[in-house]
């Protein structure tokens, strides 16, 4: 799996384990801009990482907790395009 599949996939897995609708609503309790919902749309090929932090604390977990997950096993980064 590549990783921006990994990390849209987690996202959506803590959106649903949250009760939290939709992306936008991951986008307020983060304090982030936009960047969200263009990365889940396929717009932005990866988060910063300062980003994914951010939206850690808006699921009030830390970052480890994120990538501590079957997802990331086999993972493998896209190359340019």
């Amino acid at each position: 799996m590549q990783l921006s599949e990994a990390i849209r996939k987690r996202i959506l897995e803590l959106m649903k384990e949250n009760n939290i609708k939709t992306i936008n609503a991951v986008t307020n309790l983060a304090g982030i801009s936009n960047t969200l919902n263009d990365f889940m749309l396929g717009k932005v090929e990866l988060l910063k990482l300062d980003t994914l932090l951010h939206i850690c604390e808006a699921f009030n977990i830390e970052l480890y907790e994120f990538f501590h997950n079957p997802l990331f096993k086999d993972v493998q980064y896209e190359k340019n395009k």
